[in-house]
């Protein structure tokens, strides 16, 4: 039986919150971020969640309800989302199945819609698997750039892409559920040399293309489900979605 494993990425502050308070502390009608993001994580019935904190660490510690499967893993400091993942190795370190990357500020994604990838992940025998999104207005999403055969090739980050890349509608939502073994091997392999000066975890796409190792994808149709929160006003307007359509946990 294939294992399932979560990581969640909940290090940063959310500097556009305008708050001294951890982004994915910041409650949505009634639960923290972090804590319906990990109510997602539990009906995958994972085997291992692992949460990665950095700053203002325990906030975010106790604004999760604890289970034993969880545990909480610091990134010292915030040198991007590989790096982010990277630290979580040694928790997985024996890992054999799919491991799902979450973010511990996007909290209406549902359980089916991982459900979904992890059963296309499997039948595929794919060693990553990526939540798209087609948007008219994809604005400074990282694009999901295709071969001519109509593989992903790589996925490449706004502030690094090309006029023609940014005309590309298809973008990353950052979800994604990778072979564990593959996703750790292809970390080892990514640098920083980009734009930001950071580790990209959509570098491990580039690396394992080059490798001639499968990649997929799912298309998300609603929007709303990947929507993360990057200021309080945006927090309001995913709390009023909430209300109306009353279908998440």
């Amino acid at each position: 039986m294939n294992k399932i494993g979560v990581i969640i990425l909940a290090a940063g502050k959310g500097t556009r919150m305008n708050s001294d308070k951890p982004k994915v502390c910041f409650e949505l009608a009634g639960k923290s971020l972090i804590q319906r993001v990990v109510n997602t994580a539990l009906l995958l019935n994972s085997d291992k969640i692992g949460i990665v904190v950095g700053y203002k660490k325990e906030m975010v510690i106790e604004a999760v309800q604890k289970q034993p499967n969880i545990i909480f893993i610091d990134q010292e400091t915030q040198n991007g989302t590989g790096d982010a993942v990277k630290s979580t190795k040694p928790y997985f370190n024996d890992f054999e199945g799919t491991i799902f990357i979450l973010c511990g500020d996007v909290p209406l994604l549902k359980a089916e819609t991982l459900q979904s990838m992890h059963q296309k992940h499997i039948i595929t025998k794919a060693k990553c698997t990526i939540l798209t999104m087609i948007l008219e207005a994809p604005d400074k999403y990282g694009r999901i750039v295709r071969d001519e055969n109509g593989e992903i090739k790589e996925i490449t980050e706004y502030k690094d892409a090309s006029e023609d890349i940014r005309n590309i509608k298809e973008i990353n939502t950052g979800i994604y559920c990778f072979d564990a073994k593959e996703l750790f091997q292809a970390l080892d392999k990514i640098d920083n040399n980009n734009a930001q000066n950071e580790y990209y975890l959509t570098d491990v796409v580039k690396i394992l293309y080059s490798q001639n190792k499968s990649i997929v994808s799912i298309e998300l149709q609603d929007i709303t489900e990947a929507a993360g929160v990057n200021s309080q006003e945006q927090l309001a307007e995913l709390e009023k979605e909430y209300y109306n359509t009353k279908i998440h946990p």
